[in-house]
């Protein structure tokens, strides 16, 4: 580790924090109707759009009906998605003549595009036509985002409204953060990458003629917009196989660093939403204050771990740490902090390969996605992921001193602690019973590159990013098989939706609950006692349903490494 790579880090943080509470301030505008700076320009075409949709934007939604629109709402998009990749080799803007996705491999697209995974089992540049990039999968990297963020607003409305039986409107939510939110910064950042070197065109591929003589086709396309919203909107699939490492998605160090705060921007913001619409911005800032312990220990192990290498390699005179998967234009530092802030925001976008990072390294990044993705996490799902730990906290609380817990003025049940289970309990049978099924039958065990603890690893990274939503993958596991392409997709639609139904459900009941006045014996819940206790309560829950299974992998590789042994690959 290096003064230098620390001031990297520094100036990470202290740059998400400077634009959380400007742009939480304009979310929360946003979200509430207010006029903002946008709307003399906006406010005529979202008129337009409900008007077309025959939608009232004064009206609201029960719980109920705002999870079955945005169910309803999803279920049309991915049957739009499977049938485009379905029909795309007969669909205009296809220059390099791609053909038809295949059923199970479109049945797994779809499925990751709609619920924010961007799990690609393939290379996108030698699989899907230009249409299917922007109409498929940019397109749905938008709606996606925006649902998140919807639905987050939707949960804190829950906290903040007494003896309501509305949450908001999906359809207004949703097009307001698209509208405001989404696309404007998307324009201003497309043209920021284009500068960079990023394409951004319909044009065929390039051909060129290489020092031997050779000729070689150089892929292209409109890849500085899809970049633009999988890095806002914590989507992460990227345009070309090898994601944010290649020159043509992340060319210099300035749209590296750019792109990691991106990943992180929108969701410590939404913190800073929730605390002004509860009336206590202490509260946003208690919330962002947990969910950033857990980065930092997560930046602290990574990036030693890789500054440190291994013993096999430190052997062989390889010092200077572990440099094995990553690109030299970003080296440790940048490609550590990669990896974490990737894996806690639930983005999955990579610009090194976590396949080849060190046992530890490679731990983080496991933990991140375990935990439900609620360091900082998606848009929007991080937070109401956090939420739901914050009730378990909160229940944790009234458990040791003996009286109802209570949290912002509502008193935390039983229906709100059993909903909150089950939010956080799906995650564990995804990943783990889809990981146990994975590694006894024939077709599970074909897939990884390794033996031992790594293809372990290999396997259950795999079906953890798939349940939690995050998209990336070890590296080493070829999921482009009807098992993984089902089980995976399955992961995914699980892993998304087992969890919002029951974020929902618990907004629609604290929305309805009186508000009680704080007494004595109210826990402050914006002080460091709070967020020591709702990391304790996060790392408890975490270890209990993951660690056991989760440790096998990494650690056992981690003690062969020190003891002087090696895999075939990675770690």
């Amino acid at each position: 580790m290096t003064i230098n790579g620390w001031i990297q880090v520094a100036l990470f943080c202290a740059i998400v924090l400077a634009l959380v509470r400007p742009l939480g301030g304009y979310m929360t505008r946003v979200f509430r109707g207010e006029r903002t700076l946008l709307s003399p320009v906006l406010l005529p075409v979202e008129t337009g759009l409900y008007r077309l949709a025959g939608i009232d934007a004064r009206g609201e939604q029960s719980w109920l009906s705002y999870g079955l629109a945005m169910l309803t709402f999803h279920a049309l998009g991915f049957a739009m998605l499977y049938g485009l990749l379905r029909l795309q080799d007969v669909l205009p803007l296809n220059p390099a003549g791609q053909g038809a996705v295949a059923p199970d491999l479109a049945f797994n697209t779809a499925a990751s595009f709609v619920t924010n995974t961007n799990w690609q089992n393939y290379g996108g540049e030698s699989t899907l036509s230009y249409l299917s990039q922007m109409l498929g999968l940019t397109h749905q990297n938008f709606l996606s985002a925006a649902t998140g963020i919807a639905l987050a607003v939707a949960l804190v409305r829950g906290f903040a409204r007494a003896s309501a039986r509305t949450v908001g409107s999906f359809w207004v939510d949703l097009t307001r953060c698209t509208l405001y939110v989404l696309l404007p910064i998307c324009v201003v950042y497309t043209l920021f990458l284009v500068s960079q070197g990023i394409p951004q065109t319909l044009g065929a591929s390039i051909e060129a003629t290489t020092l031997e003589g050779a000729t070689q086709s150089i892929a292209i396309g409109p890849v500085a917009s899809q970049v633009a919203i999988k890095m806002l909107g914590t989507n992460g699939g990227g345009f070309f196989n090898a994601n944010a490492a290649h020159p043509f998605e992340n060319p210099t160090a300035l749209s590296n660093f750019i792109q990691i705060v991106s990943i992180f921007v929108l969701g410590a913001a939404m913190t800073n939403v929730f605390g002004r619409m509860v009336g206590d911005e202490r509260q946003g800032w208690a919330i962002l204050g947990a969910m950033g312990v857990l980065f930092l220990a997560g930046v602290l192990v990574t990036y030693a771990s890789e500054a440190a290498g291994s013993s096999v390699l430190n052997g062989l005179g390889l010092a200077g740490g572990n440099m094995e998967g990553k690109e030299l234009r970003f080296g440790i530092v940048a490609s550590a902090l990669f990896a974490v802030v990737t894996t806690a925001a639930s983005c999955g976008a990579v610009n090194a390969m976590h396949d080849s990072f060190t046992a530890l390294g490679g731990l983080i990044p496991m933990i991140n996605m375990q935990l439900g993705e609620i360091i900082v996490g998606g848009v929007g799902a991080g937070l109401y992921g956090m939420l739901v730990f914050v009730i378990v906290a909160i229940f944790v609380a009234g458990l040791m001193v003996g009286r109802t817990p209570e949290y912002l003025g509502k008193k935390i049940e039983a229906r709100e602690v059993k909903m909150a289970m089950l939010a956080i309990l799906c995650l564990p049978l995804m990943m783990l019973g889809f990981t146990g099924l994975a590694t006894v039958v024939a077709a599970g065990l074909a897939g990884p590159a390794n033996a031992g603890p790594h293809g372990f690893s290999e396997i259950l990274y795999a079906f953890t990013s798939a349940a939690a939503n995050n998209g990336s993958a070890f590296g080493g596991l070829s999921g482009n098989t009807p098992f993984y392409n089902t089980t995976l997709a399955i992961g995914m639609l699980v892993g998304r939706f087992f969890v919002i139904i029951p974020a929902l459900a618990i907004a629609g009941a604290l929305a309805a609950k009186k508000t009680v006045p704080a007494s004595a014996g109210t826990l402050p819940t914006h002080g460091g006692l709070f967020i020591g206790m709702l990391v304790g309560v996060i790392l408890i829950v975490g270890g209990l349903t993951f660690f056991p299974s989760l440790a096998l992998g990494p650690i056992v590789e981690h003690l062969a490494g020190t003891a002087g042994l090696s895999f075939a690959t990675g770690g």
